[in-house]
């Protein structure tokens, strides 16, 4: 049997509605799962029924995290939330934390993860954080920009197999206090925090990049979700 994995929905604020970007279905099914995109809600008996249905859960990039679940304020310079999303995936997270489901975070997904964990974030890299570093590149995405140097013992090292990958990067908000219950797997050329994993768990795994661009020309890639599929 397949294992079925729970995607979080995209939020579009002008048209007002759910939409989703081909690369995220396409990987997962390539690895040999069926992937579902979950609806965009806080009830929770719904979500209950969706978290019984899936074997794993995406969580997905998008908008900005509401400061507010790292205890912060929110700056000018913080973008676009989606609080019914924000609810939404809090709700999932904890769940699946408890439960040992396995998941994997992307983009939003890791500052999504240290946020719920206890970490904080910067709202904005350019006004926050001196790189020379474009965190935030143009199109096209299936390439890489910088480099990020994979830490030795770490999960993603052991997916890997290599000490650096390059990578694409397409964020204005990244981790700048680790949460206590992550490690760090990958360290940017500028220092920010790239990827991040849970121990004693089935697979608790999050990246800043975007594999789901990268994943049909980058073997290694592909390998992290090849290995999260496994983990089921």
């Amino acid at each position: 049997m397949k294992p079925i994995i729970g995607v979080i929905p995209l939020w579009d604020d002008e048209k007002e509605s759910i939409w989703m970007l081909p690369g995220y279905m396409d990987v997962l099914e390539n690895n040999n799962a069926i992937p579902m995109i979950l609806p965009l809600s806080t009830c929770k008996e719904n979500l209950d029924k969706c978290f019984e249905l899936v074997d794993g859960i995406l969580f997905t990039g998008g908008h900005d995290i509401n400061p507010k679940l790292y205890n912060q304020k929110k700056k000018d310079t913080c973008g676009l939330q989606c609080d019914r999303r924000d609810e939404m995936e809090k709700y999932l997270f904890e769940k699946s934390i408890k439960n040992n489901k396995p998941i994997l975070g992307i983009c939003r997904g890791i500052q999504l993860f240290n946020s719920l964990l206890g970490g904080t974030l910067y709202q904005d890299l350019k006004t926050e954080y001196k790189s020379n570093i474009n965190h935030t590149m143009e199109k096209p995405y299936n390439r890489g920009v910088h480099n990020v140097n994979i830490l030795e013992n770490t999960i993603l090292h052991k997916i890997v197999g290599v000490n650096k990958l390059y990578v694409n990067s397409y964020h204005h908000q990244a981790i700048k206090d680790l949460a206590p219950g992550l490690i760090a797997n990958a360290i940017s050329e500028d220092g920010l925090i790239e990827a991040v994993s849970m121990p004693n768990k089935k697979f608790v795994m999050a990246v800043q990049w975007h594999p789901e661009f990268l994943w049909k020309d980058s073997e290694e890639n592909n390998l992290i979700i090849d290995e999260f599929i496994k983990s089921i």
